[in-house]
């Protein structure tokens, strides 16, 4: 009995699941969006220097391209600093919810606001991964509000 017609579409299946699967990895809130070339930037405020990456996606260059600003920092639940942005990031290709962990830059896309966790949070509809600082962020999380001045990294 000739069996290799089965393969194919069997084949077919398998490889459609994997890119099922692949999809949905991609676009949960737990997937990191990094990919290629990042962009490294300064968090400055007052004595303090604080290194940051942000990631290559449409959110991460467009929050680059805002650079430099100066904005007030104030504390939201014991978890995470905010502030207004200018005017709304370009969030294509962003998954719908995201899952912070300490030290990451997110925007609040349904408010406008960026959110830097300085305390894990769960998974939050709305919440775009920008990037994240490069190390010890122990000087952000000083009493709020403050103001700090975001560039580009030299």
């Amino acid at each position: 009995m000739n069996v290799n017609w089965l393969k194919t579409p069997a084949l077919a299946l398998m490889s459609a699941l994997a890119l099922s699967a692949h999809v949905v990895a991609e676009t949960s809130g737990t997937a990191k969006q990094k990919e290629g070339t990042m962009t490294k930037i300064e968090f400055i405020f007052g004595e303090d220097r604080l290194s940051a990456t942000l990631d290559d996606t449409a959110a991460g260059r467009d929050f680059a391209a805002m650079l430099p600003l100066e904005l007030t920092l104030t504390d939201y639940h014991g978890i995470e600093k905010i502030s207004d942005l200018p005017r709304k990031l370009d969030t294509t290709g962003a998954p719908a919810s995201y899952k912070p962990e300490t030290g990451d830059i997110t925007l609040y896309a349904p408010w406008g606001n960026l959110a830097i966790f300085y305390k894990p949070f769960q998974n939050s509809r709305g919440l775009v991964r920008l990037g994240a600082f490069d190390g010890d962020i122990a000087p952000l999380v000083r009493s709020a509000p403050y103001t700090v001045r975001i560039e580009i990294a030299d």
